[in-house]
């Protein structure tokens, strides 16, 4: 399958009418996988398509086929790019990546000074982030807008990011600042997932250790430290 038979575009408030579908897929998606997923309604899902901070992908013979939308934290100062999901039987074709591409460029058109920001535990999705010139973060570095992590609240592992003071959890964060626009790195980063996938695996199991067992405030910056040195080996 080509990603030349998919159309990627703004959703529309026509475009509702798949909300249900979306939320579905989404919480199955995390279900399969399973990681958590901050869950959202229909009628949120529909509202963003509403307020057009949203894209929606279709196969050319009209079959909803992917979406993602926008979220915005401290008074417009971050914006997350949310809920991205594929439907299964359009999946390795590369519309994740195209998907991305799209809603990355509608918040940076609705929002040029925001910094956007991910957390995510698929590499995947890390690879997509790194090639729009995110980097991975310290959470203190994301927003600290009360709303943001509740909607943490509905994922698996929120026991954990309760326990770590809301430093750290098994999600990776990743950021794109516009004031500092660090392309050539996010870049180089994002050609060392492609090469070293199994040193990201490596990554995953060590930092999971780290995160769920009780450790002292520099554990975090070890887990920084050992990502770094990981791709730069």
């Amino acid at each position: 399958m080509d990603i030349n038979e998919f159309i990627v575009q703004v959703a529309l408030p026509e475009h509702r009418v798949f909300a249900e579908q979306i939320v579905t897929e989404m919480a199955e998606s995390a279900k399969a996988r399973g990681t958590g997923i901050a869950k959202r309604s229909p009628e949120y899902v529909a509202n963003k398509m509403q307020e057009g901070k949203a894209v929606i992908a279709f196969h050319v013979d009209g079959t909803w086929a992917g979406f993602c939308y926008i979220e915005t934290w401290s008074h417009g100062q971050f914006v997350a790019n949310s809920g991205l999901i594929v439907s299964p039987e359009f999946r390795k074709a590369g519309l994740a990546h195209a998907i991305k591409e799209k809603i990355f460029e509608l918040s940076r058109a609705l929002y040029p000074k925001a910094k956007i920001f991910g957390l995510t535990t698929g590499l995947a999705v890390m690879k997509i982030n790194s090639d729009l010139g995110y980097e991975p973060v310290t959470y203190s570095e994301l927003t600290q807008d009360e709303e943001f992590w509740k909607g943490c609240q509905s994922c698996v592992n929120f026991e954990i990011l309760k326990m770590k003071e809301r430093k750290n959890c098994m999600c990776t964060a990743m950021l794109y600042d516009p004031a500092t626009q660090k392309h050539e790195a996010a870049k180089r980063f994002a050609e060392e997932l492609q090469k070293k996938p199994k040193l990201y695996e490596r990554f995953m199991r060590i930092k999971q250790r780290l995160v769920v067992k009780p450790k002292p405030k520099s554990g975090l910056k070890a887990i920084l430290f050992l990502f770094t040195f990981l791709f730069n080996k």
